[in-house]
């Protein structure tokens, strides 16, 4: 019998993904993983891994360019890396405001991704010698843009990865924080080189010249340590001895500290609690007591300061404690008046007040002659303190008030009248992050640097170990003791070696009592700023124009052909 069976048709089966089809989805997951295990606040001798960190992306983009991979395909596995890295290392950003955590990282990577695609088309006109030197200079040139722009933020700048390690680092003295970037740069692209010379060579490779490619990185990763161990092992503490008090008043910014709270602690009775944590550890050689950001939190109109009840208290006790000194944060208001052309950029307006600024402040009370001194923070949080109206859904809260805020062009040092030698740079928060920022207090007199915050809004992350951190790095640039005040997170002190000598727990009330050193001596860093910074920027503008002009010729070659 004839057969009428219909066999059915063969079906078609997608090849199985192997690893090549996954490999650049690894290697960009590798270099976030390797860029977020060597930063603060890893195990210090982790911060290694930030000088390997970057192969991975750089062996990533060389195969996709290798296999003639689009610009945009390319950009998609290095913002993959970047996207990666900022959500490993600054999640905790999202624990005050969600929204504004989930833009940081996006943003951020975002900004970040620029530097890349520039070196990835210099790379593509120029060839690769240029290419990969070009890399470096984009990358520092866009981290010094970030230093000082709107949208600043350079928490990730790769120099601050050593601040747990600082003890390799001891020549951010000359270089400052930048410096750590091209070191970081310049040893991940000898290794890639290494390896790449290796695979593509192999045993064909003389051995001359596998000495060679193994030496270069050894030494580029060994010399730098030699002369950090060398510097930091012969510095001695510098400058005549004060006695310092810090304080940390432990309230819950969510749920305590601000009028309107859940559990609003009235604002006397905060002013109490640190008045005894400062009674605590005083003793009569103190001569400066460091409350923190926002301590005073009601609003003080500048022009009448003496006349609030609770600015009086605060003389009064002054006055029981002869040759002490108080720096604490608060919120104030300067005028200028009804007339517009005295106003700053940032004034608003008010029928009954005219135009006027609202300031997150730093306040000096010394001897009751003296008058009151001000200080206004000029590095303001984007996206909390300094925000326009189109981005005020991302508002992120990092302590201090909110809302477009006035700042002030120059820096202000307050002198302690009992101690001369005793001249604080009175940094809010978000300041100490800024090394050529932190480095204009010390061109301007500052013995002592004197770091305000509040970095209760992160809760136990590593959000406010990082910031505690990147402070040993501005003591080691500018050979500066650090004070530091946190109404929650660290409060502490930091040597001119950027030592932690002492700190306070976490979330716990607590006051320390400790003697800094009056340095007053400028680093080469202080006296010249950021060099490395500023040179890459000409180099960047100048490869740039290069790179337009020859994509721009060679167009115009390739449609004459055509």
């Amino acid at each position: 019998m004839p057969n009428n069976t219909t066999l059915p048709e063969p079906t078609t089966v997608a090849p199985a993904k192997g690893l090549a089809y996954w490999l650049p989805s690894l290697l960009a997951l590798l270099s976030a993983g390797l860029l977020w295990a060597g930063w603060p606040v890893n195990p210090a001798p982790l911060a290694l891994l930030l000088l390997v960190a970057w192969v991975p992306y750089l062996l990533l983009e060389q195969r996709l360019s290798d296999q003639g991979a689009s610009g945009w395909k390319v950009w998609r596995y290095g913002y993959l890396t970047l996207v990666l890295w900022n959500l490993f290392t600054t999640y905790w950003v999202s624990f005050s405001t969600l929204g504004g955590g989930i833009a940081a990282v996006v943003c951020n990577a975002l900004m970040m991704s620029v530097a890349l695609v520039a070196f990835y088309h210099t790379k593509k006109r120029f060839g690769p010698q240029l290419g990969y030197l070009s890399l470096p200079i984009y990358w520092i040139a866009f981290e010094q843009l970030h230093l000082h722009w709107f949208l600043t933020w350079p928490w990730l700048t790769l120099g601050n990865g050593f601040a747990s390690a600082n003890y390799l680092v001891q020549w951010y003295e000359y270089t400052g924080f930048l410096g750590g970037s091209l070191w970081i740069w310049a040893v991940n692209l000898l290794v890639f080189h290494f390896l790449s010379r290796w695979r593509s060579a192999g045993p064909a490779l003389a051995r001359v010249q596998r000495q060679r490619l193994v030496l270069l990185p050894f030494l580029a990763v060994l010399l730098p340590i030699l002369l950090s161990k060398y510097i930091g092992s012969n510095y001695q503490e510098k400058g005549p001895a004060a006695e310092v008090v810090v304080v940390q008043p432990n309230l819950d910014p969510f749920l305590e500290k601000f009028e309107g709270s859940p559990n609003f602690v009235s604002y006397d009775q905060q002013m109490a609690r640190m008045m005894a944590l400062t009674e605590q550890q005083m003793t009569p050689q103190t001569r400066l007591v460091l409350w923190p950001e926002t301590s005073l939190d009601e609003t003080y109109f500048e022009s009448n300061i003496e006349t609030y009840p609770r600015i009086g208290q605060l003389r009064q006790w002054l006055t029981t404690h002869p040759g002490l000194d108080l720096v604490t944060g608060l919120t104030t208001v300067g005028q200028y008046g009804p007339n517009k052309a005295k106003a700053s950029a940032t004034a608003r307006f008010r029928d009954d007040l005219g135009y006027y600024d609202l300031f997150n402040a730093a306040l000096h009370l010394g001897r009751a002659t003296d008058p009151a001194a001000f200080y206004h923070k000029s590095r303001l949080v984007p996206g909390v303190e300094g925000v326009p109206p189109w981005l005020s859904m991302f508002v992120i809260d990092l302590g201090g008030s909110a809302g477009g805020l006035g700042s002030q062009p120059e820096r202000s040092v307050f002198e302690a009248a009992a101690a001369p030698a005793l001249r604080v740079a009175p940094v809010i928060c978000y300041e100490s992050v800024y090394g050529d920022f932190v480095a204009d207090y010390v061109t301007e007199g500052a013995t002592l640097i004197g770091i305000i915050t509040n970095d209760g809004w992160w809760s136990d992350s590593p959000g406010h170990k990082q910031h505690m951190q990147y402070a040993t790095l501005r003591a080691i640039e500018t050979r500066r003791d650090v004070a530091r005040s946190a109404n929650t997170g660290i409060s502490g002190f930091i040597n001119q070696k950027g030592e932690i000598t002492q700190q306070s727990g976490w979330w716990v009330q607590a006051a320390l009592r400790g003697t800094v050193h009056l340095n007053t001596e400028l680093t080469f860093y202080v006296r010249h700023g950021e060099l490395i910074g500023i040179s890459c920027q000409v180099l960047a503008v100048l490869l740039l124009i290069a790179t337009v002009v020859a994509a721009v010729v060679g167009r115009r070659q390739t449609v004459g052909v055509a």
